[in-house]
């Protein structure tokens, strides 16, 4: 068996390659490569071009050289978290079939646990199959469908505790300068996605490494490939997958070095969820139109603008709804967001769940565009949305918003419902 190092093979490749094209004639077998974390140079090396490219060169010689690979080369398997580097528009090495994150095909079942393994492992350990579900799911692949983090996974099982067990990388460090210097308005699309909303994404551009961003489509395509988002093929769009990734996310926008903007607008998000409870309606009116007109918040949504390119151009209240689940955004810590939630009679626009052990009320959210704010609030009386939440025995804050398209102005209509 002929067995190579990586640094002997930088630093002696025609050696190492007569000796191998040796071996095949003395021999009479091909060998089968197998690399595994291929990318290593590529993302430790990363300022070090020399090496990348000695590396880059070293591959090209095994697999694209028509002199060596077919004489010597049966077979070659690699794996990484990264594609192949592109030279240009094109793969460096373009022989191979690559299955990348984006796109899996066959081995999508094995990038994780799924669902139906965390389901029965739940079962057997008398775990919470939501909460598990709510902080490690993970990826999301056409016909495997949820895949989730199999690390956290076995950690929780281990410490019978839900919280974050997310590996921090020095790969995922270096993206940090990135979002908290605003490369392109990173920090409002992070905002965005903690939310709860899915974004569109080019991931054509990416030339699969740690150092070449020319726009923030390649940093959010590598966070795709890093696990700290979900990818959806068919919408091209991608989204934070779970509460774990959440709340590295969180971590990474508080930072001391980050812009003051988004401290501004969780500053405002809590008021607002503070005048919610307590029943200001006018407050609730006057911070969601604040919030609107701040640089983050998607005020184009109400210029009916598609949020998405080739996407289909929003209604009005689903613009009204992506505004007041932003200016929300801060209830996140307190509350678990559930959207078009069937109850009653029909479905309440937004409702807000509080966790384990909050003291905090629900929250059952109507939303009318162009009537009024005393109207959606009718509704959800007439429908009975809070229904769902019977059993909850908690306090229960029904929330009716308006947004007048003539006027630009907001109005809210606030009513409390004790132990339902």
């Amino acid at each position: 068996m002929w067995i190579m190092s990586l640094g002997s093979a930088l630093g002696r490749r025609l050696y190492g390659n007569q000796n191998l094209v040796h071996y095949v004639e003395e021999t009479g077998r091909k060998v089968v490569f197998i690399i595994d974390e291929w990318d290593a140079l590529i993302r430790e090396a990363k300022h070090d071009g020399k090496i990348q490219l000695a590396y880059l060169n070293l591959l090209r010689e095994w697999f694209k050289n028509n002199s060596f690979t077919p004489k010597v080369v049966a077979a070659a398997y690699m794996t990484g978290i990264l594609p192949i580097k592109k030279d240009g528009s094109q793969s460096a090495i373009s022989d191979f079939t690559e299955y990348p994150i984006l796109n899996p095909g066959g081995f999508a079942e094995y990038t994780g646990f799924t669902e139906e393994e965390v389901r029965n492992l739940c079962r057997k350990l008398g775990m919470s199959f939501e909460e598990t579900k709510r902080w490690y799911d993970g990826y999301d692949f056409p016909k495997v469908g949820p895949v989730y983090n199999p690390y956290s996974v076995m950690c929780a099982v281990r410490s019978g505790e839900f919280q974050s067990y997310w590996r921090k990388t020095s790969a995922a460090e270096s993206l940090m300068t990135y979002i908290n210097m605003d490369f392109e308005g990173l920090q409002e699309v992070i905002s965005r996605l903690i939310s709860g909303e899915e974004i569109e994404v080019s991931t054509n551009g990416f030339e699969n490494d740690f150092e070449t961003f020319r726009s923030r489509d390649d940093v959010l395509t590598l966070l795709i490939h890093l696990g700290y988002l979900t990818w959806d093929r068919t919408e091209k769009t991608a989204r934070i997958p779970n509460e774990e990734i959440r709340d590295e996310f969180r971590r990474i926008l508080e930072g001391t070095d980050v812009n003051t903007k988004w401290m501004e607008l969780i500053g405002r998000s809590r008021k607002l969820l503070e005048s919610t409870i307590a029943g200001d309606s006018g407050a609730v009116a006057e911070a969601i139109e604040a919030v609107r007109m701040t640089q983050y918040a998607p005020a184009f949504c109400y210029n009916r603008i598609p949020l998405r390119e080739n996407s289909i151009v929003m209604n009005d209240e689903q613009a009204l709804r992506y505004v007041v689940k932003f200016a929300y955004i801060a209830a996140l810590d307190q509350y678990l967001k559930v959207e078009e939630l069937p109850s009653g009679k029909g479905i309440a626009d937004v409702v807000y769940l509080p966790r384990r052990r909050s003291l905090f009320p629900a929250l059952v959210v109507k939303l009318k565009w162009d009537k009024s704010s005393e109207g959606a609030l009718g509704q959800i009386r007439e429908r009975n949305y809070p229904a769902v939440l019977q059993g909850y025995g908690g306090e229960v804050v029904l929330v009716g918003i308006n947004y007048n398209p003539r006027t630009k102005v907001h109005t809210c209509t606030i009513e409390k419902l004790e132990n339902l």
